[in-house]
């Protein structure tokens, strides 16, 4: 709506702009009101504004301001100010109450910590509402075997949600990964759009717009729980260490994380287990380590003497490196293997996500791109946005190439789901999409959170008390 008369706004810039800047008021009789690059003036910070121009006045009654926004530049409201007539002046603040605080931008933090945890429901209500009252997003998930979660707010909210968490001394020494935020990912974490539907995760279900803290029989799912990464892991090698560690041709390198997710990008000379879910990563470590029963091998080559000679031989290997995402599918990878009788286990530690942040590119034996499990889908060397986007129909990662393809439809199906998926299920997805593309949420308008502190809470339920009267 426009001011009423005598109204001035005033505009933040943010990130701060050099120099000085001077913003024009367009009158509402003006019969152009769209983005004028003419509207923003740049000014040095010692030179004057022209006389001709008065600094940030109404010339007169009922005005508008417009914005102007730039690939590079972004303008955003952040205060508004009043004067009593058009004549007020309102002074204009220079590029220095505008410098970043380093504080107050958006970082995303991947943490876990394996523990005994028998009372972990107990820490699920004060940590949502905590993260609730910091606006810190995300996903987190508690088991009786530790915590597992990735979380998105400021680095001052964040910093507080993971000392509150270590202030439980079980939970002390968190293994942490941070990542930082564009400014698309940015607009997003503070409201919703077309373009930030549920992400899928398989082991940290992440949003950008809410907090989700689940309780659950396992921090990631490997659904034997008998092997505990509490008692025994194998050895971590540091992200400047793995090269050489991987490159030794006695080594066996192990990808374990998951087919959707090694397609996009691996190490060189890799193995790909070419699982759809941790679960299965057992049952494919016995099938390739152990030699078969005889009766299975002649079950499995149909009784052909000539399929049986062609069985290759399987050996235990000297020593195993393997690797995931940020480590934690490695914790319980390197305990199983080593309780099935492997010597020298290895895992990266931190993770892809810790190598691709410090080992330069030059040097790297990375190829291709990291899936996550959050907005971002895939990050690059040091950890920059990757190209890929995320197909909610099946929840895998899509290319460029395959969005030119005819199988792709936008949030319904994409190369990778189009035969799997019947009319119906198609159907479905384009009803969910359509309400996507009204509300930017599934289910129907955005509500709103819910109050962030007692003090709103109060204000609520007195504006309800009063409707009421």
């Amino acid at each position: 709506m426009p001011p009423t008369s005598g109204s001035v706004l005033l505009f933040r810039c943010r990130p701060p702009l050099p120099g000085g800047y001077f913003l024009r008021m367009i009158p509402s009789s003006s019969p152009s009101l769209h983005p004028n690059p003419n509207f923003l003036l740049r000014l040095n910070p010692s030179s004057c504004i022209p006389a001709s121009i008065s600094p940030l006045h109404c010339r007169r009654p009922n005005s508008y301001c417009c914005s102007y926004r730039s690939q590079s530049q972004a303008m955003t409201v952040s205060n508004c100010s009043t004067g009593s007539a058009a004549s007020d002046p309102v002074p204009i603040s220079t590029a220095s109450d505008y410098l970043p605080n380093p504080h107050s931008t958006l970082m995303v933090v991947s943490f876990y910590r394996f523990a005994d945890f028998p009372d972990h429901a107990n820490l699920r209500k004060p940590l949502k509402e905590l993260c609730e009252e910091l606006r810190v997003s995300g996903g987190v998930i508690l088991a009786p075997e530790g915590i597992n979660g990735s979380i998105c707010g400021t680095r001052d909210s964040v910093g507080k949600v993971l000392a509150f968490i270590e202030s439980d001394s079980r939970l002390k020494g968190l293994r942490k990964i941070e990542s930082p935020v564009s400014p698309e990912e940015e607009a997003i974490h503070h409201g919703h759009s077309s373009s930030s539907p549920l992400s899928a995760g398989e082991d940290t279900p992440f949003r950008w717009d809410h907090v989700r803290v689940k309780l659950k029989k396992e921090i990631v799912s490997l659904g034997m729980p008998a092997v505990s990464p509490i008692e025994r892991v194998g050895k971590y090698v540091k992200p400047m260490e793995w090269n050489a560690l991987i490159s030794d041709p006695d080594t066996v390198v192990i990808d374990v994380r998951n087919n959707y997710e090694t397609r996009i990008g691996k190490f060189k000379g890799a193995v790909d287990p070419c699982t759809t879910a941790f679960r299965n990563f057992p049952s494919w470590v016995d099938d390739q380590f152990e030699l078969p029963k005889a009766e299975s091998l002649k079950q499995q080559s149909g009784g052909s003497p000539e399929l049986k000679t062609e069985w290759p031989e399987r050996k235990k290997p000297p020593r195993v490196a393997m690797y995931c995402t940020g480590g934690i599918r490695c914790e319980k990878a390197s305990s199983f293997l080593l309780q099935k009788g492997f010597e020298e286990v290895y895992h990266l530690e931190g993770g892809i996500l810790k190598y691709l942040e410090e080992v330069p590119e030059p040097e790297s034996l990375w190829e291709g791109e990291c899936f996550v499990f959050d907005k971002r889908v895939s990050v690059e060397h040091g950890l920059a946005q990757g190209t890929f986007k995320l197909c909610y129909g099946c929840k895998q990662p899509v290319s460029d190439a395959d969005m030119e393809t005819p199988e792709w439809e936008r949030g319904v199906t994409c190369p990778h789901c189009y035969s799997s998926k019947s009319e119906e299920e198609k159907e479905r997805a384009r009803a969910r999409q359509r309400q996507f593309d009204a509300w930017g949420i599934i289910g129907g308008p955005d509500k709103g959170r819910r109050p962030t502190s007692k003090e709103d809470a109060r204000a609520k339920n007195s504006n309800k008390l009063s409707s009421s009267l």
